[in-house]
C-alpha cells in the first residue's frame, strides 16, 4: 500500500528538524553556541546540505569555518 503524498511530506519534514537539531547540537559542542542567526541560515538548509554539513562539521575549528561554510553553500 502507498503512503500518500501528505504522509511522505511529514515524515521528511521530521527527517529535517531531527537532522537541524542533531547538528546545532553537534556545532555546539564543536565550536561553541552560535548565533540565532546562524542557527536560522542552518535551519533553512536543505536535507542533502544538512548531511554535507554533518560532514564538513568534523573539521570545523571554530565558528568562521561554519560561516565560510555556509557562505559556500549558498552559490
Amino acid at each position: 500500500m502507498k503512503e500518500s503524498v501528505i504522509y511522505q511530506a511529514i515524515k521528511g519534514e521530521g527527517r529535517q528538524e531531527g537532522a537541524v537539531n542533531l547538528l546545532l547540537r553537534l556545532l555546539n559542542r564543536r565550536i561553541g553556541e552560535i548565533s540565532a542567526e546562524l542557527s536560522a541560515n542552518i535551519q533553512s538548509l536543505s536535507l542533502e546540505n544538512l548531511e554535507n554539513l554533518g560532514e564538513a562539521l568534523l573539521d570545523f575549528q571554530s565558528v568562521d569555518d561554519l560561516e565560510q561554510w555556509l557562505e559556500n553553500e549558498r552559490f
